[in-house]
């Protein structure tokens, strides 16, 4: 930021904050002609004269030769200096800002369709993860009866007779109760109709979405480590794909 336009920092910002809620924004600003900056030469006549004089001295006392030079004078700051004074310029502020809000705009529009075509992936994604929902919803029921199965198959090996009912049914009851995933995968559409509503909302929405996504990953990964049947376990694998693509595109969200 050139030094003329530091007081002018907080406008840009504040001008900048009304398009943009979310994310890190760097601004480059370049001028150009001397217009801006008026120049002064001062000279401290004093210290020349006494420069002179004991230059002078000096060459008479030990007899040394040679004319002073120009150069050797204007090379020496304490004596000539420029002094850059930067004028208040309130028609340099005005194009500044003017230039940032005409930024501010594109960027907008920029964003609204590269965020036109992000909903639209980011729900096909989020509708596929519903189709896998879907399809741990109907095999869930069969989990249990099937580790009734063969829990009353090895306790018949390994009693060589009929197994107990009794016990069979307290085993199941318990594999049951923990192996059920009814509650993660209510809460699993739940998540997925409240993204889905908040993808079509006008305002920012990413950290909602990513607050979202997390506690999405959360039930998957609940799910993963409850229900004991491969079949699950490999929609668990493409339920956690999908999250992982659309937390990366959620990231491009304001």
């Amino acid at each position: 930021m050139p030094r003329q336009l530091l007081k002018t920092e907080e406008k840009i910002k504040k001008k900048l904050g009304e398009h943009i809620k979310r994310g890190r924004v760097e601004v480059f600003v370049t001028l150009e002609g001397e217009g801006i900056v008026s120049r002064s030469v001062h000279i401290d006549w004093k210290a020349l004269d006494e420069l002179v004089h004991h230059i002078s001295e000096i060459k008479n006392r030990y007899s040394i030769t040679g004319d002073i030079e120009l150069r050797d004078i204007v090379s020496r700051e304490e004596i000539i200096h420029i002094e850059e004074i930067e004028a208040e310029n309130e028609e340099l502020e005005l194009l500044v800002l003017s230039a940032v809000e005409d930024a501010g705009n594109q960027l907008v529009q920029m964003r609204r369709l590269e965020g036109s075509a992000l909903e639209k992936d980011v729900l096909q994604h989020i509708e596929q993860l519903k189709e896998n929902i879907s399809s741990v919803n109907k095999l869930a029921p069969n989990v249990v009866e099937q580790y009734r199965e063969r829990l009353q198959k090895k306790m018949a090996e390994f009693m060589d007779s009929q197994a107990d009912e009794d016990r069979i049914l307290t085993e199941v009851a318990f594999f049951a109760d923990k192996a059920d995933i009814s509650e993660e995968i209510a809460r699993l559409e739940s998540h997925v109709s409240q993204f889905k509503d908040i993808v079509k909302a006008n305002e920012p929405l990413g950290r909602k979405l990513d607050f979202l996504l997390q506690e999405m990953n959360r039930e998957v990964n609940t799910i993963g480590s409850k229900a004991n049947d491969s079949r699950i376990a490999r929609e668990v694998v493409e339920m956690k794909s999908l999250l992982e693509k659309v937390k990366e595109q959620v990231q491009n969200i304001e």
